[in-house]
């Protein structure tokens, strides 16, 4: 049985095995290539997916979503929506109702695409977080999340980068990858715990000291 916290300790996070995603990532920067690539995933059931925008440092406004990042279990697509926009096929697989996108705070995702495309509606999205608190998990950031049903650690040192620099580094687009990579393994690690019911949640300490991270 696989016991969960019901709140994670941030401070025993950097301690954990790093994790990273170990397919092969390609950065879609056209139309064409945006559109061989929807060809690719509209042949998947599940991808996970998750967004990117400059962050803005000066009070007031906020810029476009730069980049929409969606996985399967061995390909990373990164469609730059700065050079691409969001292409008829784009948006047709975020709308597919056949295809479960799976992320987290897609509330989150959903306002800042709709900034680029206003009638783009949510085809099949399942978010994370939802899982997670009817679970009675309390975590809610993906690095947590992560750590609590793997026991691994996702870096976030990349993101608060360029993503609107001319070119993307190697640093940017393995965290790009590895976030919605993450998405979708772990939904499908809850989704095999909440089938079977194998699971304990660990409460919160009464001190309210998150729970430590311990199998």
């Amino acid at each position: 049985m696989q016991r969960l916290a019901q709140k994670t300790d941030k401070h025993l996070i950097p301690a954990l095995e790093r994790f990273t995603f170990p397919g092969r990532i390609e950065v879609v920067q056209s139309p064409a290539e945006a559109a061989r690539a929807v060809n690719y995933l509209m042949r998947q059931s599940v991808v996970g997916i998750d967004t990117e925008t400059r962050p803005n440092f000066k009070r007031g406004g906020m810029r476009p979503v730069a980049l929409l990042q969606v996985s399967d279990e061995h390909i990373c697509f990164l469609f730059r929506l700065t050079m691409t926009g969001m292409t008829p096929e784009i948006v047709r697989l975020l709308e597919d109702p056949n295809i479960t996108k799976v992320g987290l705070s897609l509330k989150d995702d959903l306002h800042a695409l709709r900034r680029r495309h206003a009638t783009l509606q949510a085809g099949a999205w399942v978010d994370i977080q939802d899982i997670v608190k009817s679970m009675g998990i309390e975590d809610l950031s993906l690095q947590k999340i992560f750590a609590n049903v793997f026991h691994q650690r996702i870096s976030k040192s990349a993101q608060l980068s360029n993503w609107e620099a001319d070119v993307y580094t190697d640093s940017q687009k393995l965290y790009a990858a590895t976030d919605a990579y993450a998405c979708l393994l772990l939904h499908q690690r809850l989704q095999e715990l909440q089938t079977t019911g194998d699971y304990y949640i660990e409460p919160a300490p009464a001190d309210s000291r998150p729970a430590t991270l311990n199998s």
